[in-house]
């Protein structure tokens, strides 16, 4: 089982969306079979045994064993993920694009890029995994609190002057066995976790 999958198709994200396949993907972050499933979520064996072939049937899910029961051969199935992201190639004719509108101070831009991210690392993962190899990333994830909108702004400029920097240093455009690299540097407001649920709040500056 994977930490993170992406659903790249748009019938496979149809079908998580489901209310009730997106419980069954939940519950099956641990194998179960449709009988202790139904169980659960208080609906039919044959029901559930249905929403389990048709995410089966897009790679949501996968068969863990199979063991007899009575008269009855019980399939134990398990997500192929703890969770999902669902890439904007799955909505392709409307996916955003960054490079339409760049204007870095907006935070719609920001969720545009964030998008463009999700669906190329996802695209390399989709293609390191059929290969049986790593992908080679890295990500820094922190906090700072700011005293000031001018404090923000002011370190936006040296971020901004320090990557720039780093990039001029170590660009080699002409380096034959070299490979592009796509840098992303993002500030944001953080929301706390009791109201992520809730916040409806934005700021905007």
């Amino acid at each position: 089982m994977f930490e993170v999958g992406v659903i790249e198709e748009a019938a496979a994200a149809e079908v998580a969306l489901d209310p009730i396949r997106a419980r069954l993907l939940g519950l099956l972050a641990e194998p179960h079979s449709a009988t202790s499933l139904a169980a659960i979520v208080g609906l039919p064996r044959q029901k559930v045994n249905y929403h389990l072939k048709t995410l089966e049937a897009h790679g949501l899910v996968e068969l863990v064993e199979e063991r007899r029961k009575g008269n009855v051969n019980e399939r134990v199935m398990r997500a192929t993920a703890a969770s999902f992201v669902i890439s904007p190639t799955a909505l392709a004719a409307v996916q955003p694009d960054p490079e339409r509108f760049p204007d870095r101070l907006s935070a719609r831009w920001l969720l545009a890029v964030a998008a463009r991210m999700v669906k190329e690392v996802g695209q390399l993962i989709t293609g390191a995994t059929m290969a049986g190899k790593p992908v080679a990333t890295f990500a820094l994830d922190g906090t700072v609190r700011f005293a000031s909108a001018a404090d923000r702004a002011a370190f936006a400029r040296e971020l901004t002057a320090a990557v720039t920097a780093l990039v001029s240093r170590y660009h080699d455009e002409n380096s034959p066995g070299g490979r592009d690299h796509r840098v992303v540097v993002a500030i944001h407001p953080s929301i706390p976790p009791k109201a992520e649920s809730t916040a409806t709040e934005t700021e905007e500056s």
